[in-house]
């Protein structure tokens, strides 16, 4: 019966790191949405007006599902 936890613990555990895997394709995605970003604006600078409200929200959005799998993350901790 002991050994049963055991496992059950180690799958919670395993469980909890996969979820936390999404972070780093979050953080991945950050950097290539920024790197895009300041790509544009260095080849046509007067089109900040039009790329920098795209970028802001794409960021939003990016970020928004690495909180999600952060919490995904957390509530496997505390109730699995």
């Amino acid at each position: 019966m002991d050994t049963l936890i055991q496992v059950a613990d180690a799958a919670k555990f395993l469980a909890v790191g996969l979820a936390g895997l999404g972070l780093a394709g979050v953080g991945i995605g950050l950097g290539i949405v920024g790197s895009g970003a300041m790509n544009a604006l260095g080849r046509n600078p007067e089109a900040r007006d039009a790329i920098a409200p795209n970028m802001i929200l794409a960021l939003a959005f990016t970020e928004a599902i690495g909180i999600y799998g952060l919490v995904t993350a957390i509530l496997l901790i505390f109730v699995a």
